[in-house]
């Protein structure tokens, strides 16, 4: 090429990348430019608009995009638009930028018309029009315009010029994410991700969802960071990896991410993915409690109030714990009331211990349900109201809160606040006591003993006050008042069983009876001796206190049968009447005990062989056993 004009649509023509910007490439753009080719026009505006191997010149930009344009080339009138609305090289000037929006996008230019898209959605230079937004956006999309994919979606989306439209919404957006994803957006891979992982449309595909938020995160989006950790937390689209979640949670929390600071402290806090680090915890908590995270504020109040990763300090326990109340943390409410109630970091008050206690009942604290009763119950803060105090016992103990089903079945057992209802008071008992509450357990072991709300069953009266007695320091002394001898004073080393009394009980009735087998009678008295509960006695028992005897079944030593004990076994001492309360009456309807007989036959003759068995059941099973004569 020998001529001007063909060394400047050399120049113009190399990608802008393989352009070394020379002087004489400028010079080469003026002559052609003043010789009227527009291409050199635009090129040589864009030169003086970017400071590009001259000065930075905006008024001769502008000149030069001017003379572009008004000769048609549709990349100089987005240009000329561009600086009438932002005011380059010229006065500001929305009317002409809008002219010219309108001059590019319609000869094509696919810039053009997002941007006039948007003056007509924000009024710049014409009048706002909704349908006018919705066509520019959609002609710039189908031309391959990535930014004006998303805006369209959002117009299907938002009913925006178009009735609403999910399907097309995703779709564009979809399209948008995609496009823009491949090539290096990490916001669009990090929405892709999202696209893929909620299944819009695309078949919840969760190894391209972990795929895309993987690239996402590696370019630094901190949201992909901790969506990636929760990726490999769950094990969705790859497999489970605590030391990943760690990584990428605090990858995410250096970055600034609130729910990874939140996130990385409780895995400090378990050590999970980790080595367990409270102060490391105490950190993070405090960072993200400052930046107004109200969990945050809660766990961190407790690290002050347990000296957890820091030294206690119950004021400020008190502190954030009202933080965190006042940001709408529930159990934080329910603490800050704890807080007033019991003089922690704070003055004793107990209307705002009421009031903090109402405030979390009524958004599903359930303790705090079960306090607020207890304000109701005792007059703390509030005016006594024994009503409101059962609907809040109620409501705490359908909850799950086993205090409140314990008090809910005191107010139904002694008819506070509701009429008197055995048999509910024993149904709440029974649920309490099952979720291992031991007053709960004392008060149900009652009800079966007097048969209370369900029928008598001194067996399982045994069990629960048994079960309730392992932790009886958790019973309240007025229950248990009566858990000592009458006679020796000393306590009862289980159900109204002294230790010290009993054998000698039983020692004076030795005489009084004999199975004419040593090896038994031996048996017996040291069983009797040794028992350390009625479960554990060992009884002769003559034949004629049996009734009902019939066949059951065969047995590996003989025939066993079926019979009514009249007496009934062992219960507890009856000091009024100096002689064996008995559980003769199982139920209510039926007198007598239900027994299981071995026929054996020439028991005198038995020996040690066949004692062990039994000491073996007796080892294996609750259940007494007994010692019948023969028949």
């Amino acid at each position: 090429m020998s001529n001007w004009s063909e060394h400047a649509y050399y120049w113009f023509q190399k990608p802008e990348s393989e352009t070394k910007v020379r002087l004489e490439e400028i010079d080469w753009y003026k002559r052609a430019a003043e010789n009227g080719n527009k291409e050199a026009m635009n090129k040589l505006a864009v030169r003086y608009k970017n400071g590009k191997g001259t000065e930075k010149h905006l008024e001769r930009a502008f000149y030069w995009f001017q003379k572009a344009a008004e000769n048609g080339n549709k990349n100089a009138m987005n240009k000329l638009a561009i600086c009438y609305q932002d005011g380059e090289g010229t006065e500001k000037n929305l009317e002409k930028a809008f002219y010219w929006y309108q001059k590019a996008a319609e000869n094509g230019n696919e810039v053009a018309m997002y941007n006039l898209a948007s003056c007509y959605y924000n009024g710049d230079g014409i009048e706002k029009n909704s349908e006018k937004v919705f066509y520019w956006f959609r002609k710039a999309a189908e031309n391959g315009d990535k930014y004006a994919m998303n805006m369209l979606a959002m117009c299907y989306e938002y009913g925006e010029g178009i009735e609403k439209n999910s399907e097309k919404a995703f779709y564009w957006s979809f399209y948008w994410c995609q496009k823009a994803a491949e090539n290096g957006n990490e916001v669009a891979m990090y929405n892709l991700a999202l696209h893929y992982y909620n299944d819009k449309g695309t078949g919840n595909n969760l190894k391209n969802a972990f795929y895309w938020c993987q690239k996402a995160a590696e370019c630094d989006n901190k949201f992909a960071m901790y969506n990636l950790a929760a990726y490999y937390y769950k094990g969705e689209g790859t497999e489970k990896n605590l030391e990943k979640v760690f990584y990428w949670c605090q990858k995410a929390a250096v970055n600034g991410n609130e729910g990874a600071m939140y996130s990385l402290a409780s895995f400090y806090y378990n050590g999970e993915g980790t080595e367990k680090n409270l102060e490391n915890a105490f950190y993070w908590y405090k960072k993200t409690a400052e930046n107004g995270y109200k969990n945050a504020m809660y766990n961190l109040a407790m690290c002050f109030e347990n000296g957890k990763g820091t030294k206690k300090n119950l004021n400020n326990a008190y502190y954030w714990y009202q933080k965190a109340a006042e940001n709408g943390n529930r159990d934080a409410m329910n603490e800050l009331a704890k807080c007033y109630k019991n003089e922690k970091g704070t003055e004793k008050n107990f209307e705002k211990a009421y009031y903090w206690y109402q405030k979390a009942a009524e958004i599903g604290n359930g303790n705090a349900m079960n306090e607020l009763a207890k304000c109701y119950q005792n007059g703390e803060g509030t005016e006594k109201n024994l009503e409101k105090a059962f609907y809040w016992y109620q409501k705490a103990a359908e909850n799950g809160d086993k205090e409140a089903m314990n008090n809910l079945a005191i107010c139904f057992e002694n008819g506070k606040g509701i009429k008197k209802n055995l048999e509910k008071a024993f149904y709440w008992y029974q649920k309490a006591a099952e979720g291992d509450y031991n007053e709960a357990q004392y008060r149900l072991a009652l009800l079966y003993e007097n048969g209370q709300g369900t029928k008598r069953n001194l067996e399982k009266a045994f069990y629960w006050r048994q079960k309730a007695m392992e932790n009886s320091e958790n019973i309240p002394e007025y229950l248990i008042i009566d858990e000592s001898c009458n006679e020796c004073k000393r306590l009862y080393i289980n159900y109204k069983w002294c230790q010290q009394c009993n054998p000698k009980k039983f020692q004076r009735e030795f005489s009084n009876w004999t199975s004419e087998n040593e090896y038994i009678d031996k048996f017996i008295k040291e069983a009797q001796i040794n028992a350390k509960n009625s479960y554990e006695v060992l009884e002769w028992i003559p034949y004629n206190k049996l009734e009902k005897v019939n066949y059951y079944d065969k047995g590996g030593f003989s025939e066993i049968y079926k019979a009514i004990w009249l007496d009934g076994p062992i219960d507890s001492w009856n000091s009024d009447k100096q002689q064996w309360n008995r559980w003769s009456h199982n139920d209510n309807s039926q007198i007598g005990y239900v027994v299981i007989l071995k026929i054996l036959n020439n028991s005198s003759n038995l020996n040690n062989n066949f004692l062990n068995e039994v000491r073996y059941l007796l080892f294996m099973s609750k259940f007494v056993s007994f010692v019948i004569q023969d028949l």
